[in-house]
């Protein structure tokens, strides 16, 4: 339907438009002078038409003199193109409109950044003026995709039985987590909101009041510094829960979601159509981290056990595994001819990663198994063949091994999996590679204090006979936890939820908590457990890194509209910001000031 300002947009005119008067207005995306003609790419939300005014025109000195990204008006008639001037790069690209005449509708100061192009530009100047960053080509299509998503995820959801509904903003604060934001309250001088990390309890309490399948495009709030992979501040996640279920059936839901998503809006592979299961404990062992890219061939192994023979004679190691650290390794296929400077380079990585290095060697057989580089002369023939046992290597295959206590050495090795990747160009773009992180240990031993805390979510179930569970080693005990991994970004943590009381004050107890401190922290959630709850899980997949691995950006900036920078400011907007005495004195606020 046509108005005043266009009867087409800027990607709608075509060769059966040929001869047509058209109305169409947009921003100057680029002007070529070509003396006796100027053409000038005119561009909206949805692409781009070449618009061409001769010097006999009158309104070509002033159209001459246009900024850049001004916004205008133009009235004119559709032309072919010559063969020879064709753009098949835009869909518009067979035609051209003759421009009779024009109008400014919004006029455009100097650029403090170009709009044509997709140029990497300082962060600063992209956030500040982030309204016009948005009309580059490249995140423009990002925001877009990401709007598509959002749209595709709620009609799935719809399909699969789930309701969507909306939980509170301003709720209590909660002692597990990240850090919260705080919001005063005028009503209740001294008390203060939290903005919801995650509508955890809120999606619990749903379930609790008879709703059978929930789901919401969330905001959480939480107060942490930027990573590339999470946004300061604010991210959305698709948060669901539903009753009466187990660990699998969460599974098929989410795995099903997953993959009609990334089918519709990628044409990248996906490596496993039913997502592998591969318990956390394996995978800090074989990947050294918990959110592995399985794109990545390279297995880690556990070769500790090496270093108790009498005929290995790396004694530097040696002693590191009798005071308690562990050796691991990473196994190189057919790497026998690579240069000595390959091997060297890898290693001064580690070094700058601020470890000892990583030791290596090569099996080679000329006339019997030995090791080939600065450590194999300390590995006999029978431990090297125990080793190929152990790893599957084969004569030609090298090895880098690393010896350190546990955490240091699922780091390094973790790390190395990755840049040993790169590095022999293992690692294929053009898949998608999911995977369940699953049984997950329910408490952990914090390194500073020394003290039993929560590995995970603390309003887990735990596994086994609930009857027979051994409180006394709690380290033992695994949960109903999980997390999906795709190409070493995690999406998601989710559980089947922890719904007798009993068995949570019994919990929070070994991690620290008394009765009546979980009374007063969780009362809304152990007070509705109290009155017959439904056993019940979900998970809560991020909006955010969804986007960004089906746009191919490692930057979760690049989909997000209005984000923050590095520092938790919005330069836009300049926020945070002061705020006057008056706004103080109502919230019954006083600032200490700083001598």
């Amino acid at each position: 339907m046509s108005n005043k300002y266009r009867t087409h947009n800027c990607n709608e005119l075509r060769k059966e438009h040929v001869d047509s008067d058209v109305v169409l207005s947009g921003w100057i995306n680029k002007k070529r002078d070509h003396g006796n003609l100027l053409f000038i790419d005119l561009r909206d939300n949805y692409g781009i038409t070449q618009c061409i005014i001769d010097k006999e025109n009158l309104n070509f000195k002033e159209i001459e003199k246009i900024q850049l990204e001004t916004v205008i008006r133009i009235e004119g008639k559709v032309v072919n193109r010559s063969n020879d001037t064709i753009n098949n790069e835009i869909k518009t690209g067979e035609v051209e409109v003759g421009i009779k005449n024009f109008k400014v509708l919004g006029t455009c100061k100097e650029l403090p950044l170009p709009v044509f192009s997709d140029q990497e530009y300082a962060e600063d100047i992209r956030l500040k003026y982030r309204f016009l960053d948005l009309r580059r080509k490249k995140i423009h299509e990002n925001i877009i995709l990401r709007s598509k998503v959002i749209t595709f995820i709620r009609n799935e959801m719809n399909n699969l039985g789930f309701l969507e509904f909306q939980t509170p903003i301003l709720t209590s604060s909660s002692p597990e987590g990240a850090r919260d934001f705080l919001v005063p309250s005028r009503l209740n001088p001294g008390k203060f909101y939290a903005l919801p990390q995650a509508p955890q309890q809120f999606k619990q309490l749903i379930m609790v009041s008879g709703f059978d399948k929930y789901f919401q495009i969330a905001p959480c709030f939480r107060d942490e510094d930027a990573r590339s992979d999470r946004s300061p501040g604010e991210f959305y996640q698709l948060d669901l829960e539903m009753s009466f279920v187990e660990q699998e059936d969460v599974f098929n839901v989410v795995e099903k979601l997953l993959l009609n998503t990334f089918k519709k809006f990628s044409n990248k592979k996906i490596l496993f159509e039913k997502f592998p299961k591969i318990t956390y404990k394996d995978a800090m062992l074989k990947y050294g981290s918990d959110k592995p890219d399985l794109r990545n061939p390279l297995i880690i192994n556990d070769i500790t056990g090496i270093f108790l023979r009498d005929d290995v004679k790396f004694e530097i190691f040696k002693k590191l595994v009798k005071s308690g650290s562990m050796v691991r390794c990473i196994l190189t296929k057919n790497t026998k001819d690579k240069p000595r400077s390959f091997f060297d380079n890898i290693d001064k990585w580690a070094k700058e990663q601020g470890t000892s290095g990583l030791a290596y060697f090569t099996f080679e057989n000329e006339k019997e198994l030995s090791g080939k580089g600065p450590v194999g002369k300390f590995f006999s023939k029978e431990s090297l063949e125990e080793i190929m046992k152990l790893t599957g290597a084969e004569v030609g295959d090298s090895i880098f091994l690393a010896c350190s206590k546990q955490k240091e050495l699922e780091k390094i090795t973790s790390l190395a999996r990755d840049k040993i990747a790169q590095d022999l160009n293992l690692i294929n773009n053009d898949v998608f590679a999911f995977c369940w992180i699953v049984d997950y240990p329910m408490f952990e031993i914090d390194d500073t204090n020394n003290k039993i805390e929560f590995s995970h979510n603390p309003f887990s179930m735990p596994q086994g006979n609930l009857e027979n569970i051994n409180f006394d080693k709690p380290l033992d005990i695994l949960a109903y936890q999980y997390d999906i991994v795709c190409n070493g970004v995690e999406l998601s943590s989710g559980a089947i939820r922890n719904h007798i009381p009993n068995l949570m004050y019994k919990l929070f107890s070994i991690a620290g908590y008394k009765k009546e401190v979980v009374d007063e922290k969780f009362s809304g959630m152990i007070n509705a457990l109290s009155y017959g709850a439904p056993p019940h899980g979900g998970i809560a997949p991020g909006i955010d890194r969804i986007v960004m691995l089906l746009a191919d950006e490692k930057n979760i900036r690049e989909v997000t509209m209005f984000p923050m920078n590095q520092n938790a400011q919005d330069l836009m907007m300049n926020a945070p910001s002061e705020v006057s005495e008056k706004q103080l004195k109502e919230l019954d606020i006083y600032l200490k000031t700083k001598k």
